[in-house]
């Protein structure tokens, strides 16, 4: 902001020069300006390392990284855009580290047997597939068979039947895991509520409303 005698000049973030490094704020910026412009090189030096410091109060987060201190003196160079003639303990970083292009990392993606059931029942469900026979396994059986149960009422119907659940459950794991012919699930209480997430979310308290309203006429 500037001001003479009688008037005072605003400025705006959108009039002003774009931040290289916005996390850090205008202040800093301007610092690394001022920094810039002090012809000695040894004073120069000794308030880059202040600004530096100042930047590492600002982001007391930057600890929990590996060689920080070096991280916040190429975060000073970057934001002097490289030009900017110091003493400084580490050396100064190449433009074109920053402009090029990270490694890409392969990943295997295959697509998901059944979407109402998701990624992670695949998961447990080769988990499960790899578990010698046992009681172990036949209770980890069971124990997925209740959820992936849940997880089917949540998307599709009011009822799913036991063995719709074991079949999907041989089906997915590409026939590894085979259900024992003598396992049941806990039946369904019929208090148990399957809503999709988000949904209903003000049922409860409009119930409250009406039965405020409700017992209000009685008591009339």
């Amino acid at each position: 902001m500037e001001a003479n005698d009688k008037t005072v000049k605003l400025y705006y973030n959108t009039e002003l020069d774009k931040l290289r490094m916005p996390e850090y704020g205008r202040n800093i910026w301007s610092m690394v300006e001022e920094l810039k412009a002090i012809p000695d090189r040894a004073k120069r030096s000794e308030q880059a390392r202040a600004v530096v410091k100042s930047m590492e109060i600002l982001n007391p987060q930057v600890h929990s990284q590996d060689n920080y201190e070096q991280k916040l003196w190429d975060h000073l160079f970057m934001i002097a855009d490289y030009d900017l003639d110091i003493d400084a303990p580490y050396p100064m970083p190449q433009p074109e580290e920053r402009l090029a292009r990270p490694m890409v990392i392969p990943l295997k993606k295959r697509p998901i047997k059944a979407n109402h059931y998701g990624r992670n029942i695949e998961s447990m469900i080769d988990l499960v597939a790899q578990e010698p026979e046992g009681d172990t396994k036949r209770a980890m059986i069971r124990s997925l068979a209740i959820y992936m149960r849940q997880q089917y009422l949540i998307w599709n119907k009011d009822s799913v039947a036991d063995e719709t659940i074991f079949a999907d459950i041989e089906r997915m794991s590409e026939y590894r895991i085979h259900v024992p012919e003598d396992l049941e699930l806990s039946k369904i209480s019929f208090d148990s509520n399957f809503a999709r997430p988000g949904l209903n979310l003000n049922m409860g308290q409009g119930g409250g409303h009406k039965n405020q309203r409700k017992n209000g006429r009685k008591r009339k």
